[in-house]
């Protein structure tokens, strides 16, 4: 008990970080709401096109442009959810659950889990480790913001990772946010962007820090805000609806209904993997969740009864990633987004271009926290000028996710998903995952300045 207690300094900074955030920190719709202002202002004073007609209908163009993404990742939340409620997923994630032994322990398994998860596939890590930490929440009497934090921060592997979105767009032919190629003809392979020291020696090292780090923050007994248990418990366990009799209740419990529509899915797949076109992105990544989830959940009627229970943490996404959509419309229309990359290309080197690239990267993603987005944005006035300075194009490229996916620890636009699984507001959350931002912020800087 006594280890649990103790407070070491690494705690008292973010004791001093979460009470920060927790009193100057909106809600995350009103820190959209501001940051939409806060993007007008700045694209009447600085964007090329500032007129009131430019930025009015770049945000409007925006909020309509967002939709089939936004509600991409419901769908990514939903199936996920719903898969991950399943009897055999839930076992395992219960076992897991029970492995470690105090809050620290459970709180660096956490945070393990999620960058391994996200380093694999984004989307799979952010509903994994999120249901994983209400798991880890109903057993460990620990502070949930902080637990969260932990599962949040495993997101940084996702520009690193095999999921990334602009390493697989430039090593993808003819892909439409492949820039590198329509800017110098070139592919630029797996091999060359992922595979490489200054792309997974940061990886590692974060690897080994973050962990221990987070071990290192657990706030004291006195400031600790533990989940509801019950809650959580009641909420997992909520009790289905009557079943209906007669023909109806045969045909909701009719399991061929599910099997059939699995096969259907599993057989497209494999038709694509056949045919050599297959690669993981966000609808295959849905169509497998929805496809698993009702193979696990076997009959449809229980496959619907854990879909409704998944949609009631939809809320936050309906209501933000429009306002986000506004935003990253007005920065594109405007060429405000280039302004700002086009100030730090300015006085880049030949050394120093990854680095003002990861610098810009930061800055933008606070305006447009979205990987294929950004690069749309930034890749246009990045790859020419790596061209120019004769540039290693892969790391100029993954500089850019890089700044995108330090941003996302504090912006809480990718968190949304996460945070709607548990329940939890955000301004306590960030208090810890600043911590994440200035440890990552100096790790893949250095990575770009001394290994590339």
């Amino acid at each position: 008990m006594s280890e649990t207690r103790a407070v070491s300094p690494l705690a008292r900074i973010t004791g001093g970080f979460v009470y920060m955030f927790e009193r100057l920190l909106p809600e995350p719709f009103v820190f959209a709401l501001l940051l939409s202002i806060l993007t007008a202002l700045l694209a009447f004073g600085f964007a090329p096109k500032n007129t009131v007609p430019d930025v009015v209908s770049g945000w409007y163009d925006g909020i309509f442009k967002i939709f089939p993404f936004a509600f991409q990742m419901v769908l990514i939340l939903v199936t996920g959810y719903a898969l991950t409620s399943s009897a055999p997923i839930s076992a395992f994630l219960r076992w897991l659950a029970g492995v470690p032994k105090t809050p620290r322990s459970a709180v660096a398994l956490t945070l393990l889990l999620g960058m391994i998860t996200v380093t694999l596939n984004w989307g799979f890590g952010l509903v994994a480790s999120a249901i994983f930490a209400r798991e880890i929440a109903k057993r460990h009497h620990l502070d949930f913001a902080w637990l969260l934090a932990a599962a949040y921060s495993g997101f940084l592997m996702f520009p690193p990772g095999l999921s990334s979105s602009i390493a697989l767009a430039q090593a993808t032919p003819g892909s439409a946010l492949n820039i590198v190629q329509k800017v110098t003809g070139q592919i630029v392979p797996l091999s060359q962007s992922l595979l490489v020291p200054f792309n997974y020696v940061p990886v590692i090292i974060l690897f080994v820090v973050l962990p221990w780090l987070f071990s290192r923050m657990e706030p004291a007994a006195e400031d600790m805000q533990p989940a509801d248990q019950a809650k959580l418990a009641a909420e997992d366990d909520a009790k289905p609806r009557a079943r209906a009799g007669g023909l109806a209740g045969i045909l909701d419990r009719a399991w061929i209904l599910n099997l059939s529509l699995v096969m259907a899915a599993f057989g497209y797949l494999g038709m694509q993997m056949v045919e050599g076109t297959f690669h993981l992105d966000i609808n295959s990544l849905i169509l497998i969740f929805l496809a698993l989830g009702l193979l696990l959940h076997w009959r449809p009627i229980a496959y619907v009864e854990a879909m409704n229970s998944a949609a009631r943490v939809t809320g936050s996404l309906l209501l933000q990633y429009p306002i986000y959509g506004g935003i990253m419309g007005m920065m594109t229309a405007t060429g405000l987004a280039g302004v700002i990359a086009k100030w730090f290309i300015a006085f880049s080197t030949a050394k120093t271009l990854p680095f003002w690239g990861y610098i810009s990267s930061i800055i933008i993603s606070l305006f447009v926290p979205s990987g294929g987005g950004h690069w749309a944005v930034q890749g246009p006035f990045i790859v020419p000028a790596a061209q120019a300075l004769h540039v290693n194009m892969a790391a100029a490229a993954q500089a850019v996710g890089y700044g995108e996916g330090v941003a996302n620890m504090i912006q809480p636009f990718w968190a949304l998903p996460l945070l709607a699984i548990a329940g939890i507001g955000m301004r306590r959350v960030m208090g810890f995952t600043v911590i994440t931002f200035f440890v990552s912020f100096v790790v893949f800087g250095a990575s770009l300045l001394l290994l590339v």
